[in-house]
């Protein structure tokens, strides 16, 4: 099994009875988009007002096909720190994505600092000397 096939498997949609309140569906639906799991609660409660019938069909539905949430990851090498970092809150995900643009941004601002220098044309003009 190679790396693409452990990743599938750590993404993989799950039921969370451990965290849940009636089945672990929500929570399982909360696990893997990383919301937060009163949100997801909410929303089902609205969409049992809403569509009823068809809410608690798929409900149990979900509540009985979907697999439980193992205890500890399986089939991954690699340690903890991987499983640890796999679900993560939206806001500390784009945190990270923000930072990287920042320090994009930095690298982007130092590089165009020195091709607009003196210096880039010396640089460049010694070595058209060497060549």
């Amino acid at each position: 099994m190679d790396h693409h096939d452990n990743r599938w498997r750590a993404q993989r949609f799950y039921r969370d009875p451990r965290n849940g309140k009636l089945m672990g569906v929500c929570a399982g639906i909360a696990d893997y988009f990383g919301w937060n799991v009163t949100l997801v609660r909410v929303l089902a409660i609205v969409a049992l007002i809403w569509l009823n019938v068809a809410t608690v069909i798929a409900y149990v539905a979900l509540g009985m096909l979907l697999p439980v949430k193992p205890e500890r990851p399986y089939d991954w090498d690699e340690g903890d720190e991987y499983w640890r970092s796999l679900r993560r809150s939206a806001n500390a995900t784009f945190r990270d994505v923000r930072q990287r643009f920042r320090e994009l941004d930095q690298r982007l601002q130092c590089m165009e600092s020195y091709v607009t220098s003196r210096h880039y044309d010396l640089d460049r003009k010694f070595r058209d000397l060497e060549s």
